[in-house]
Parts: structure tokens; sequence; C-alpha cells
């Protein structure tokens, strides 16, 4: 998840100098999105890890 995620955020780079910022925005919001799910369930994966 955090490999699509940092793919986005590289096709929201190239569209942001390209200058097309529909795409650019849109692969932003899909990046931070993504990232932040990616965020979550790495803590939750860590505090259920300890646990055993």
């Amino acid at each position: 998840m955090l490999r699509w995620s940092i793919i986005f955020l590289i096709v929201a780079i190239i569209a942001a100098v390209f200058g097309f910022g529909g795409v650019a925005s849109a692969a932003a919001g899909i990046a931070k999105v993504l990232f932040f799910i990616f965020l979550v369930l790495f803590i939750i994966s860590l505090i259920f890890g300890r646990r055993t």
C-alpha cells in the first residue's frame, strides 16, 4: 500500500510539472489517503504485534 501512495505521489509531481492541475490534485489526494491508511494499519500492527 505504501508503494501505491508513492506511485500516486510521483504521478502528482509529474502532472504538476507539466501543468495538469486536475490530474495532479487528484493523484495527490489519492496518495494522501493511501498514506494515512498505511500509517493506521502500521500502527495497529505494531500494537497487536507487541501483545504476543
